[in-house]
């Protein structure tokens, strides 16, 4: 954390404002990655959010329709600065303080009680890239830690013809799942299941999505302030190489999936320590936005074949 003097936020205009949050945030030393990846960025979110001006605005001075040089009142700049100071020094992220999160351009609620979602496999729903893995025959869908529940939203979006289920340890993130289902009128085809693991999902499954918790226990103690603000339990629990919880998880799942069924999960930057765990193990990375080190993709043949041959397993 920065010792360094935070300036103050102020400015008569969107775009005053922004350079203004953005220096503050940058000498403040504040962590980003719930989002936003620097501090213009959270700056530009956080001043349109608390405008009420749409994240999509445009911003660049002189450009058709930009916002940049609209005024801003003076109590709205003090409520806006008051929404910085809280952001630098609470440390906690921008996500919470705004309670809402975007994945691949769709909004969610979150709060306190889960993690805030910023998964990957969200773009492998919205493009498709997973869609030659699928067919007609994908019905039953499981998202596994589903946290706010903003994976098993979008996989109902992408795919109508199928049924979700989001399951989670946590009542406290099933709690805010069940919000984020209802805001998207998704009822009826997204249903929400306390489950330890695969312990209460039996199955059989097409398709399985998990973002399980991986960090390893040393990285965990590491881990920036704004991170330490989200539930313990959504990022730690893997044990000292991050791969516990999905040592379990592959060893249930072959007996949990349908035949020709996928399974989607995501290991953040845990890659060389998931090839050490899972060394005879066939799987497919996936391109993401943060490249093919992240998300791996396994068949349901290729981990039922795994599973009979692995004296581990």
């Amino acid at each position: 954390m920065s010792t360094t003097s935070t300036p103050p936020i102020s400015g008569k205009t969107v775009a005053a404002l922004i350079a203004s949050g953005t220096q503050a945030l940058a000498t403040a030393g504040v962590a980003f990655g719930h989002g936003t990846a620097t501090a213009e960025d959270e700056a530009a979110w956080l001043v349109l959010w608390k405008l009420g001006l749409p994240l999509d605005s445009e911003l660049t001075p002189g450009a058709p329709g930009s916002v940049s040089d609209q005024p801003v009142s003076p109590e709205l700049q003090a409520q806006t600065a008051t929404l910085f100071e809280e952001r630098i020094r609470s440390r906690k992220p921008a996500a919470y303080l705004t309670n809402e999160a975007w994945l691949v351009g769709v909004p969610f609620y979150i709060d306190e009680r889960s993690i805030v979602p910023r998964s990957f496999i969200a773009e492998l729903l919205a493009d498709g890239s997973i869609d030659d893995w699928l067919s007609d025959k994908t019905v039953q869908v499981l998202d596994l830690c589903t946290g706010n529940g903003s994976l098993a939203c979008l996989a109902a979006m992408a795919y109508p013809d199928v049924r979700v289920t989001g399951a989670d340890i946590s009542t406290d993130a099933l709690a805010v799942a069940r919000i984020n289902v209802e805001k998207h009128g998704l009822q009826d085809r997204v249903t929400l299941r306390e489950s330890n693991g695969m312990s209460q999902v039996p199955g059989p499954w097409d398709l399985v999505l998990c973002n399980p918790p991986y960090v390893n226990s040393d990285s965990m103690d590491k881990l920036p302030a704004e991170y330490q603000a989200e539930p313990r339990l959504a990022l730690a629990g893997g044990g000292t190489d991050g791969m516990d919880f999905i040592r379990q998880l592959l060893q249930d799942l072959p007996a949990r999936l349908n035949k020709d069924a996928v399974v989607v999960l995501e290991i953040g930057n845990e890659k060389p320590y998931f090839e050490a765990a899972f060394p005879d193990l066939p799987v497919f990375w996936l391109d993401t936005s943060s490249g093919d080190e992240q998300v791996l993709l396994i068949t349901e043949e290729a981990l039922r074949h795994w599973s009979d041959n692995d004296p581990a397993s």
